[in-house]
């Protein structure tokens, strides 16, 4: 099953990017949906939890806005917009998992999972980067919460 999570997360990245990618190029046509479809095509003997890659599709576009906004303050150096598109697309899904999924995906395994993606797309610094600002994110963003729920 890991290896099966593992190579959804690859699809969701790659539809993640390519729909990012086509938005920006001005492209009416982009519909995650197709994108994702096409992909998942790709792969229909390996990936049998379908559902899996398209929740976290539709789930970091649907917290697109929200993750971007943590996004920010974790990494003050590197505007968001400055970062790789590939880059911005990891810590995007990283961070959905981290937030998002916590009851489905242990912490380490999401900041795992992202490091691996950044050293497999990524340039050379770019699963350091990952690793730093997820790191953070899960300290300040879910260690905090969770110690401050422990004192209610």
């Amino acid at each position: 099953m890991a290896s099966n999570r593992h190579l959804g997360r690859i699809v969701a990245l790659q539809s993640l990017y390519e729909y990012e990618f086509r938005i920006s190029s001005e492209d009416k046509s982009a519909e995650i949906d197709e994108i994702l479809s096409r992909n998942l095509e790709r792969y229909q003997e390996e990936i049998d939890d379908k559902e899996f890659v398209s929740g976290l599709v539709h789930g970091t576009l649907e917290n697109q806005e929200a993750l971007d906004n943590h996004i920010r303050p974790l990494a003050p150096e590197w505007p968001l917009e400055q970062i790789a598109r590939i880059d911005r697309n990891i810590l995007r899904l990283g961070l959905y998992e981290l937030l998002y999924r916590a009851d489905q995906v242990p912490p380490k395994v999401a900041i795992n999972e992202a490091v691996e993606l950044a050293k497999a797309f990524g340039s050379d610094n770019s699963s350091k980067f990952i690793n730093g600002v997820l790191g953070t994110a899960y300290r300040t963003l879910v260690e905090e919460s969770t110690d401050a729920d422990a004192k209610v």
